[in-house]
């Protein structure tokens, strides 16, 4: 073992062979007991990072001080292998179980943890099929822990995306560690506030935090694609005319269809409006861009003044409109139409500083993604809400039902459409 790796594992202690100070007497038979997984790091070379391991006093996440999580100029990222072996099941009969379970995990693989310090509280979040869990560490310190469905594809590759994010300087969480075969990421502690959580301050507030997310959307928007070659290969399906299609239905089945009582047979009928079909192919024929795919103001969060992006396993490539839409049709906030028409004008100029400036079309595509984005939202409303039971999400159905019968309405052809949206609002 090289004097830097050996280095390394003497600040963060080896999971496999580390022991505590004297006086920890509990702590050995809890080691013994549960012998984690052989691990490996992943140690980006650099005289930062040199540096930052040759000081053996410094704290398992990142050479700092243990006062406070670091602000890395750097990352390091800890990965137990990926071996074929069964995820543990955790079906406990209570949260508690369920926590005592992640709190050994974490103890494995941060051993110099302290064990009084250490708390995990679950943290409830939207409609993910995640779960969320805050770990304190010590008074002035937390992490997150997230505990994701191996099933399915798109979770597995959050780790590679928030790299990819981290190397070219578009801000989200920093990732400590990723136990594959578990399902754990353990995460940076972004804060509790989000964009959403001010929604009730001054425009002149809000709109610098919105504009501070546009500033880093339009990083993702402008990647060149030598840039997005490696990542796009594990990203989700890209946004083609199936896809948008998809959104559609997923509308029709799940809010007009499940939640508003709308006959099977006006459903299929107003489905085949060819109208959508053209929107479907119209959208799907523009050149596509890396893209969020949740950009809206949950999905953001706000910390030191400036917006990091959460969420962001479903990135893929598709159109920059439809981010837009996203975050200026959200149904969770309220714009005035001169408001919608700044940030508008700061994306553009943003773009344009960039140098790549948008189509000359782009307001009159925006307007088509804010259809298929409020279709989608409305579809997922209705299935989470009656579906999966989380009814929060039904509250927000009449504001997305308005924003979508005013971008309907624009458009002749949809008037079957317009007419079942008025309806049933």
């Amino acid at each position: 073992m090289s004097p830097r790796i050996a280095s390394f594992w003497k600040n963060i202690g080896n999971p496999i062979t580390w022991n505590p100070p004297p006086g920890r007497s509990a702590w050995p038979a809890t080691r013994r007991s549960i012998q984690a997984p052989r691990s490996r790091a992943f140690i980006r070379s650099g005289p930062v990072v040199g540096s930052a391991l040759a000081r053996p006093w410094r704290t398992q996440f990142s050479g700092r001080a243990h006062k406070s999580l670091p602000d890395l100029t750097f990352v390091t990222v800890l990965s137990a292998p990926s071996v074929k072996r069964k995820a543990t099941s955790v079906t406990p009969t209570s949260r508690t179980t369920r926590t005592e379970l992640l709190l050994r995990q974490t103890r494995i693989h941060f051993p110099r943890l302290e064990d009084a310090k250490v708390r995990i509280t679950p943290i409830e979040k939207g409609g993910s099929d995640r779960k969320f869990y805050r770990v304190r560490c010590s008074p002035e310190q937390t992490i997150i822990l997230v505990k994701y469905n191996l099933e399915r594809e798109e979770n597995r590759h959050y780790v590679e995306i928030a790299e990819f994010l981290a190397a070219h300087k578009i801000r989200a969480p920093k990732i400590y560690f990723h136990d594959a075969a578990e399902g754990l990421i353990w995460i940076e502690d972004l804060g509790t506030t989000d964009l959403w959580s001010h929604r009730h301050e001054s425009w002149m507030v809000r709109r610098a935090f919105y504009e501070s997310a546009l500033g880093e959307i339009v990083k993702l928007h402008c990647l060149p694609e030598q840039a997005r070659q490696n990542i796009q290969k594990n990203l989700p399906a890209e946004f083609d005319a199936a896809l948008y299609r998809w959104e559609q239905n997923y509308f029709f089945e799940n809010c007009l269809g499940r939640f508003f009582g709308v006959a099977a047979n006006e459903l299929s009928e107003l489905a085949k409006l060819p109208s959508l079909g053209q929107i479907a192919e119209e959208l799907a024929r523009r050149p596509r861009v890396l893209v969020h795919r949740d950009f809206q103001s949950q999905n953001i969060i706000i910390r030191n003044g400036q917006a990091h992006f959460i969420d962001f396993q479903g990135m893929r490539p598709g159109l920059a409109e439809y981010d837009l839409a996203s975050l200026l049709f959200d149904p969770y906030v309220t714009f005035s139409r001169a408001e919608c028409e700044e940030l508008l004008a700061d994306y553009e100029a943003k773009r344009a500083a960039a140098g790549s400036s948008v189509a000359p079309d782009s307001r009159s595509i925006f307007r088509l993604c804010g259809i298929q984005r409020l279709m989608q939202a409305l579809g997922a409303y209705g299935f989470l809400g009656l579906v999966k039971g989380n009814g929060t999400f039904l509250e927000h159905i009449p504001a997305a039902i308005g924003s979508l019968r005013g971008l309907v309405a624009e458009i002749p052809d949809l008037k079957k459409l317009s007419v079942a949206l008025d309806l049933v609002s």
